[in-house]
């Protein structure tokens, strides 16, 4: 089961979209499992061959489970050995546990790990039925029992009890910095519009879009503001997948990465854009979408704010917001007049980088705005 995003602790398999000795290739949707986030799709990341389907619809799995076998195709170059497989997979952190406790007659087996769980979760182990052949209780079962116990929770509030410890978590461990800028918007808007007027519906772009856009052009030379921060180090994201921050109709949000947003043109990221809002929107978005943004753009444009000050979501390492473009007075020349402006807002981990390297980043963003032939 992958980890679709840091808060995520187990998901849901919804369904399985391969049989046993179907071949799949890397960006192959296999399954869909549900989470808070919606329904989301889980690709497979290289060639293979189905070997056995370990987990059945309908279970709820940790991360980390494992959830189906693979082999190498025909004819591929011979890989690492394959771990082996039973007809129920263990849990990973059960798989180097001590074997099942030998019980009484009359009294379940159980893996040490799981009974320690059922009594911390208050759950008669009696009650259960094993999920092993020979009726043995493992960790994933009493994981299923607690679930299948507890009280079914309004969606909305199960998401914002989420968000809450995502963010939580990200200000007790991340020392965040602020950085904020006011950038002039006229060139580009009028760029906009003139670029707007020529092409379809579908392919119109959104002033979002030239946010995301002018971050992913600035980290080309700022890689010190995306990537991963774990186990004492930080790891620059090899390539440039920028989050965008979307809110859905019923509450919450989730901020899937829009792939490879510095390697493709506008016009090839309008229509990827206005796709994954719409998907993320009806509540289906792809595994490689929940785990590849390595930086986050928020805009709080269309609700009118003016300054956003964003929480940086582990691992990454910095967040960019923009607010609403909005008239201001503005110096130029000993002249006093009127520009459109928006003001952007930088949170930065500073573990990774630091004020004078941030004022820079936000700056190069800035640039490129006001020069929109460069995005």
């Amino acid at each position: 089961m992958p980890a679709l995003g840091a808060d995520m602790e187990a998901g849901i398999l919804t369904s399985w979209l391969v049989q046993p000795g179907a071949s799949v290739s890397r960006g192959d949707v296999i399954a869909t499992v549900e989470t808070h986030k919606g329904i989301i799709d889980v690709e497979i990341f290289h060639d293979a061959v189905i070997e056995r389907l370990l987990v059945e619809t309908g279970t709820r799995v940790p991360v980390g489970q494992p959830i189906a076998l693979l082999r190498d195709p025909p004819g591929a170059r011979p890989a690492a050995a394959l771990p082996s497989a039973s007809s129920t997979p263990m849990p990973a952190q059960e798989a180097a546990a001590e074997p099942p406790e030998k019980s009484p007659a009359g009294r379940p087996r159980i893996s040490p790990a799981a009974r320690r769980r059922a009594a911390e979760l208050g759950i008669d182990p009696s009650t259960l039925a094993g999920s092993q052949p020979d009726g043995t209780i493992r960790l994933a079962d009493i994981g299923q029992a607690a679930h299948r116990a507890s009280p079914a929770a309004d969606p909305r509030a199960q998401m914002r009890g989420v968000i809450a410890a995502a963010m939580a978590r990200s200000k007790r461990e991340i020392p965040h910095y602020y950085l904020a800028t006011t950038i002039p918007m006229d060139a580009a808007l009028d760029w906009l519009a003139t670029r707007n007027a020529a092409v379809t519906i579908e392919q119109r772009i959104v002033p979002t879009l030239l946010f995301v856009r002018a971050t992913a052009l600035a980290l080309g030379s700022f890689p010190d503001f995306s990537g991963a921060y774990t186990d004492g180090r930080h790891a620059p994201a090899p390539e440039v997948h920028v989050g965008v921050a979307i809110a859905l109709r019923g509450g919450g949000l989730v901020a899937p990465a829009l792939r490879h947003t510095a390697t493709r043109s506008l016009d090839e990221l309008a229509p990827a854009f206005l796709d994954l809002v719409n998907r993320v929107r009806s509540g289906r978005v792809r595994s490689s979408e929940v785990e590849g943004a390595m930086i986050t753009v928020t805009s709080l444009g269309a609700q009118g704010v003016e300054t956003v000050f964003p929480v940086i979501y582990p691992p990454q390492v910095a967040i960019v917001g923009f607010g609403a473009v909005h008239a201001q007075p503005w110096a130029d020349g000993g002249m006093i007049g009127s520009r459109r402006v928006v003001h952007a807002s930088l949170a930065a981990d500073h573990r990774v980088s630091d004020g004078h390297r941030g004022a820079l980043f936000l700056q190069k963003i800035s640039r490129l705005l006001q020069e929109p032939d460069q995005l």
